[in-house]
């Protein structure tokens, strides 16, 4: 049996899960080294992992299968429609957005998932009051522009990244890290 749904966009029902567990959600959860290792150590917490890519769906449910993991939820849509139209509002306890597309060519800029017009109002709607994204990236010129976005929202405070210990460390994440490259990384907690 899968975990995982592919949602084509003709498709506009949430998702159901639990309503009595904590929620977190991985957005453009790739290979899934993170989300497997924070949803092994953390059973009593419910995770959904997005991505676009089936190939990667695939691979991470067969992995999920193998291990048993029984709190992790897979979801093939793109990032902002699986965020508009699929999730629960006000119920999330953590986002996570590691290494986001970049799409570093100025005429792609507006791509960006930070750059879409309702994307700070999405969070807002589906974060539970105190609830957290956390952001990390390798690329210099997307993250002071993330900040630039989420930093004046009244609605957001800023807080300490959560730390991802080594083997909750994304494949790019390790990648950057053996080239010796900086990530940065910030978080920001929707105010009560």
């Amino acid at each position: 049996m899968n975990s995982f749904l592919i949602i084509p966009a003709a498709i506009d029902a949430p998702i159901e899960i639990d309503p009595n567990a904590p929620l977190e959600i991985d957005l453009g959860c790739g290979m899934g080294r993170f989300l497997l290792a924070r949803a092994a150590a953390n059973p009593h917490i419910q995770y959904i992992g997005i991505d676009r890519m089936l190939p990667r769906i695939r691979k991470l449910d067969k992995h999920i299968q193998r291990t048993g993991l029984t709190n992790v939820h897979l979801l093939r849509a793109e990032a902002l429609h699986a965020l508009e139209i699929h999730l629960p509002r006000q119920r999330i306890q953590t986002l996570y957005i590691h290494f986001p597309d970049p799409w570093p060519k100025r005429r792609h800029h507006r791509r960006r998932l930070f750059a879409q017009p309702h994307f700070l109002d999405t969070l807002a709607n589906l974060l539970l009051p105190g609830g957290t994204v956390q952001i990390a990236t390798d690329h210099a010129d997307y993250f002071p522009h993330m900040q630039r976005i989420l930093a004046p929202d009244a609605r957001f405070a800023p807080i300490f990244p959560t730390p991802r210990l080594p083997h909750e460390q994304t494949d790019f994440e390790l990648i950057f890290r053996a080239q010796n490259l900086p990530i940065y990384e910030a978080a920001y907690q929707l105010r009560p």
